[in-house]
């Protein structure tokens, strides 16, 4: 190797697992930067720390290709911690590249980055003159392998010093853990007597690209499939019921409950996936793959530890012939189109503003087909999914829903739109309490994207806190927000915008879109907070009948 700095040894071997880097440069990570550039890595700027860790976050999810964070020691370190926790909570993996304290000692402005990190769920790995390329490696594979955020640190006294030389072998492929025998033969069997069969895919069978094997393995069976919201419409085709949860239909949902064997690829079954323990029937058998070591829900009857797409293609050799539940396909597809859709929205509401629900279906019927889908967030969150057609599940990058954070959306968008390369739109939706969080990336968006969308649900309100604590008495003062325009700041910033009071107004972005969809969009949408999403209906039942239950 030729002789380079320890950040510059950082950044080189770095290059060979990443293609881009995110972040805002101070004292601890300039060095590293200056490498990255001369190495030809693609620099990102964003405004704020915590949007470095979140582009990277989304620009693996958009992608499947793994992309880093960086920021200062200190301050900068301690603004990207809710972007991090984002991270480990979605078991993304993503390499936040920062500055930490001098080698020598903790100086009065430094904290302890490692104890913080390890509050959140993340392991940091701290890079020595010695070892700076190893411990670099280290960190990366433990990242990919353990689907996870890491920390790698740079102490302020080493940046610019001269690294040690290293041999490095060359990078190993991860090692899948795969359960041969671990009950394939049990699954098979279930499977192939089963009258009502369902395949439920999750975000894993989506990584281990076991849609082929899955959808082979459904007409196999004449099973149903479905998909959790983010595996959505991996299974699409005949028996595809849609998504699992409150984003999905009432019809769908008593499909699903109907099943008498279940299989579960690559999901972790969270209460929202089952409605709150109510998506599935009491007598269903659940026979759950996944790579977790063990079964994630009580509810699983049958676990098989092994990789979704190898366990699927097993599975396939080992039924014989066809099963006979095609009569459940039938029925099925009759239900679904006989049952009730989502509900259309209301052309009036109370206060006059836009309903979002009517708002989502024009909305879908505007933006362009190719389009990737970035989700902030907050009391909206299932307009798009429900309402949007999203072709595959990495054109769905939903945000915040495994911290409960909103404010992540417009530095995901950046991390996204970097990861589009084909043509595609990329649509941000996000509520205006969120959006104004990350304001000031609004405009690293601007720089980033050749052509965006963004969609602001604004109803001047954290719409979530009024409808869960608002409806039971609770001042809403706090939880209003004055309105904002912002279509004024996004114009300022040199996009285009327009705001929507009207369906009718969304004739501005159709002639954007039309004029060949290039920069970015900001569309102000001004909704009403007297609509509530079913999904906030049924979680907030859920919790009454808890305390109920608790109380009595």
């Amino acid at each position: 190797m030729t002789s380079l700095t320890v950040s510059g040894r950082v950044a080189e071997v770095l290059s060979s697992y990443v293609s881009d880097v995110f972040g805002v440069m101070g004292n601890g990570n300039v060095y590293f930067l200056d490498a990255a550039e001369k190495l030809g890595l693609r620099f990102s700027p964003v405004r704020h720390e915590g949007a470095a860790i979140a582009a990277a976050d989304a620009y693996y999810r958009a992608s499947g290709r793994l992309a880093a964070g960086t920021t200062t020691y200190g301050p900068g370190y301690t603004n990207a911690l809710t972007a991090l926790a984002e991270a480990v909570q979605a078991q993304i993996p993503v390499v936040l590249v920062t500055g930490d304290a001098p080698s020598s000692g903790a100086r009065p402005q430094d904290v302890d980055q490692a104890a913080i990190a390890a509050g959140l769920g993340a392991v940091t790995f701290t890079v020595t003159r010695d070892a700076a390329g190893a411990v670099t490696r280290q960190a990366v594979e433990y990242a990919l392998t353990q689907r996870t955020a890491v920390v790698l640190a740079i102490p302020y006294d080493l940046a610019a010093l001269e690294a040690a030389d290293q041999e490095l072998p060359a990078p190993h492929a991860p090692k899948v853990r795969d359960d041969v025998d671990g009950g394939l033969g049990q699954a098979a069997r279930l499977l192939a007597g089963a009258k009502r069969p369902l395949i439920l895919a999750g975000r894993g069978a989506h990584l281990a690209g076991a849609g082929p094997e899955l959808r082979e393995l459904a007409d196999r069976l004449g099973a149903l499939t479905a998909g959790t919201a983010l595996a959505l419409n991996l299974l699409n085709g005949e028996g595809y019921v849609g998504v699992a949860g409150g984003f999905g239909t009432d019809t769908a949902a008593g499909l699903m409950g109907e099943a008498d064997v279940v299989l579960v690829a690559g999901a972790s079954l969270s209460p929202f996936t089952l409605r709150f323990g109510h998506l599935l029937g009491p007598d269903s058998t659940v026979i759950q793959i996944d790579t977790a070591l063990q079964r994630t829900n009580p509810r699983v009857d049958l676990f098989v530890s092994a990789d979704a797409k190898s366990a699927a293609g097993r599975l396939l050799g080992m039924l014989d012939g066809k099963a006979a539940a095609d009569a459940w396909r039938a029925e099925a597809t009759r239900r679904l189109v006989e049952g009730p859709a989502h509900h259309p929205g209301s052309e009036q509401t109370p206060d006059g503003r836009l309903d979002p629900r009517a708002l989502a279906t024009a909305l879908d019927a505007v933006l362009p087909e190719r389009r990737t889908v970035v989700q902030d967030g907050g009391h909206f969150i299932g307009w798009a999914p429900m309402y949007w057609n999203i072709p595959r599940p990495q054109d769905l990058v939903m945000v915040g829903t495994a911290f409960q954070s909103i404010g992540l959306g417009l530095a995901s968008a950046v991390g996204a739109a970097r990861a589009v390369e084909d043509g595609r739109t990329l649509v941000l939706a996000s509520g205006d309490g969120g959006f104004l969080m990350g304001l000031s990336d609004l405009e690293s968006l601007i720089g980033a994207a050749g052509s965006a969308i963004v969609v602001i649900y604004n109803d001047a309100a954290y719409g979530a806190e009024i409808h869960q604590y608002g409806s039971q008495g609770l001042t809403q003062k706090p939880m209003l927000i004055p309105e904002v325009d912002f279509s004024g700041i996004a114009r300022a910033l040199g996009a285009e915008s327009a705001i929507i009071r009207s369906l009718d107004d969304l004739s501005a972005l159709q002639d954007w879109i039309d004029a060949g969809a290039q920069g970015t969009f900001v569309a102000d949408c001004r909704i009403t907070s007297s609509v509530r999403a079913p999904w906030l209906s049924e979680w907030m039942n859920a919790k009454q009948a808890t305390k109920a239950a608790v109380a009595g």
